[in-house]
């Protein structure tokens, strides 16, 4: 199976299974007008065809109200499909136009869809090149080996000038956190261009560098038009920010690999837009193929919805992503997961025994700049939270002699 990739879906099929299953793989492949005169067959070398089926049983009606013409019985359906990848390289943009283009989502007698899984031979992983800083890369960055590293999302997200900006993660470095970055939402605009921003925070982190004596990130946010990323790449390592943020969907896949091959620091994505074709549970595409894509794209690390309610996301939908980032994927290197949402120094420990390794970014936004007594004590808090998971102790009891901490945990009561 060398020259192809598997496709596991989820479909719903009206009338006769399969000749809906026929059309299902002509349509994304070879599917073609037999030309007059011409004694033509190409589907032996180029096309799709479905190599596991699980008929899961009759349903009374489509799970959703997709608008169809086919009628007869409606039959709930897992396909694992082989599609020869010579019909569109290693290229993401034909790719993605190939399994979740007009031909999957378009297929008569299949008006209910979800990709749920790509498997990808070696072959066609060694086209491409992956992170080039991976888990490894961040952890020499920060000389942070033994815990998970800490991120925070400067508070408030939109609205503050540089130097506040400035002043509030260089708080958050002072107590303790590694990574201070951009909101995915903060751009390149006129009351905080990248260039005036990265330049401020590059100065504030050299600053807590010299003060803590560690290493410290800032993450700047370079999300923006196509045919300024370069660009916006060059100002924000020029000015000093040492890692990158990109929202990986809202500029393209592909150009999160151009990035990837271009960038000199570490280049982490974000989750817009994702939710979108992926929430719903029996049509669109699994969030876990956007993950596993991104980290095939190049990023280093990918934020993604965590366990918290906010986040609307299943436990198990939260672990697969975190598995697609971390388990083995041919020579591409590990992606570093960050599953956000809601967390403080309160929840460490619940991410922690459920990701089950130190290998993840931890990412409170009001956990540290939300802190009744400020940012650098909001950070505090954190590390002093891994510190009682490291020790076996109760974060109660760890907080009798640790005000950051009890000021977090007597906070959260009081909102109770």
């Amino acid at each position: 199976m060398a020259d192809y990739l598997t496709l596991d879906y989820y479909l719903e099929c009206v009338g006769d299974i399969e000749t809906a299953l026929a059309h299902f793989c002509s349509e994304q492949s070879t599917a073609q007008w037999k030309r007059v005169d011409y004694d033509e067959d190409f589907r032996p070398k180029y096309a799709a065809k479905v190599i596991s089926l699980t008929i899961e049983g009759e349903l009374p009606e489509l799970s959703y109200p997709v608008r169809h013409f086919e009628t007869g019985p409606i039959h709930a359906c897992r396909v694992t499909i082989a599609h020869p990848h010579r019909n569109f390289g290693p290229k993401l943009p034909n790719l993605i136009s190939a399994v979740c283009g007009e031909g999957a989502f378009f297929t008569p007698g299949v008006p209910v869809v979800k990709l749920l899984d790509i498997g990808f031979p070696e072959p066609y992983l060694n086209e491409f090149d992956g992170p080039k800083f991976g888990i490894d890369g961040i952890r020499d960055l920060l000389k942070a080996y033994n815990r998970p590293i800490f991120f925070g999302v400067v508070k408030p997200n939109i609205g503050l000038s540089p130097e506040h900006f400035a002043e509030i993660a260089g708080q958050s470095w002072l107590g303790g956190l590694d990574i201070a970055k951009d909101d995915e939402m903060l751009a390149d605009v006129q009351w905080s261009t990248l260039e005036e921003r990265s330049r401020v925070l590059g100065h504030a982190r050299l600053r807590a560098e010299r003060e803590t004596g560690e290493p410290k990130v800032y993450l700047a946010n370079i999300t923006d038009e196509v045919d300024r990323l370069i660009e916006q790449h060059d100002i924000a390592v020029r000015n000093g920010a040492n890692a990158l943020l990109v929202n990986a969907l809202p500029v393209g896949l592909s150009a999160v690999r151009m990035l990837a091959k271009h960038t000199t620091v570490p280049l982490i994505g974000h989750f817009p837009f994702i939710a979108a074709f992926s929430r719903m549970e029996k049509f669109g595409v699994h969030s876990k193929v956007m993950t596993k894509l991104q980290r095939l794209a190049g990023l280093d690390s990918i934020i993604m919805p965590g366990f918290g309610s906010r986040m609307m996301t299943p436990e198990e939908e939260v672990r697969e992503n975190i598995e697609e980032c971390l388990q083995d994927f041919g020579h591409i290197k590990r992606s570093l997961p960050v599953p956000g949402g809601s967390d403080s120094a309160l929840t460490l420990e619940s991410v922690y025994r459920k990701v089950g390794s130190i290998d993840f970014g931890f990412v409170p936004g009001r956990g540290i700049f939300g802190h009744p007594m400020g940012p650098k004590a909001g950070a505090a808090s954190i590390r002093q939270a891994w510190e009682a998971i490291e020790k076996g102790v109760s974060l109660e009891t760890y907080a009798e002699r640790h005000e950051e901490l009890k000021a977090m945990i007597e906070g959260a009561g009081e909102k109770k």
